[in-house]
């Protein structure tokens, strides 16, 4: 055979390979969200992925720790935060799409004990909280300074006139659904969660739920990043907007407020 020949085998073999080859995964999108989302973003993203073939990677903690990541230059095609100041702080530095953001979710702020717990309905004045605590018990929260749930209990307590009497009493917990699994271990006899995690855990009830106006409103914002790759991120986000993704959320506890609200 000739060598002219031989070449043209070769390419129609290669091509032939190439026709027979399956088609390259879609890139994956890579979702940071605040660990109050998980259960509701996972059962989302599998959904999202069997529609689009487009993966979900989620990576779940605290909206600061995360927002931190993003900063440093974590790779990130969405950010959903438990609360506005932390995509604020991204904005600020022009790490988010703004065209992309948007106002998507709502919670509720609740007091959980655990399950088998006898303590009466919240009252939420300083002889039910001694009552409630014990002379040694912990309230467990995120942490008040940074974590939005502890920020979100903090205002509370303030607003209710509690915070003097609460404040050397909590156990301030890395993430909510840190502060969720001292509760419902039993390490701590009550904690103050989204009305969302305590649906996610069966080893808690809601004993109260904190008065409207106690605290700024307890909102989710999304955004894709500045340094999102490809469109997974902003295809995601749209699939989330959308009347599909509602009974994700509405299931786990959470409002729609975004688009999709109405639909």
């Amino acid at each position: 055979m000739s060598g002219r020949s031989v070449g043209l085998a070769t390419q129609v073999c290669l091509g032939l390979l190439l026709l027979a080859a399956p088609a390259s995964a879609a890139e994956p999108a890579t979702v940071f969200a605040a660990a109050s989302l998980k259960n509701a973003l996972d059962e989302a993203g599998k959904a999202f992925t069997a529609e689009s073939g487009i993966p979900v990677r989620a990576s779940y903690a605290a909206s600061s720790a995360l927002a931190r990541q993003i900063e440093q230059g974590a790779p990130a095609d969405l950010f959903a935060s438990a609360d506005l100041d932390w995509m604020d702080y991204l904005a600020a530095r022009t790490l988010i799409r703004p065209e992309t953001r948007v106002n998507l979710l709502a919670n509720r702020l609740v007091v959980v004990a655990p399950k088998d717990a006898t303590v009466a309905e919240a009252s939420f004045t300083p002889d039910w909280f001694a009552r409630a605590l014990g002379p040694d018990g912990r309230l467990a929260t995120g942490e008040v300074s940074s974590v939005p749930i502890g920020k979100y209990a903090k205002a509370a307590f303030e607003r209710l006139g509690l915070w003097a009497q609460v404040q050397p009493r909590l156990a301030q917990a890395d993430n909510v659904r840190a502060a969720l699994a001292l509760v419902s271990r039993g390490e701590a006899p009550l904690g103050v969660v989204y009305e969302s995690d305590a649906k996610a855990d069966p080893g808690v009830k809601v004993v109260g739920v904190f008065p409207e106006g106690s605290h700024p409103p307890v909102v989710y914002p999304f955004a894709v990043t500045a340094e999102a790759k490809g469109e997974g991120g902003a295809r995601f986000l749209a699939y989330l907007r959308s009347k599909a993704a509602r009974r994700f959320f509405e299931a786990r506890g959470f409002t729609m407020i975004g688009e999709g609200a109405s639909q």
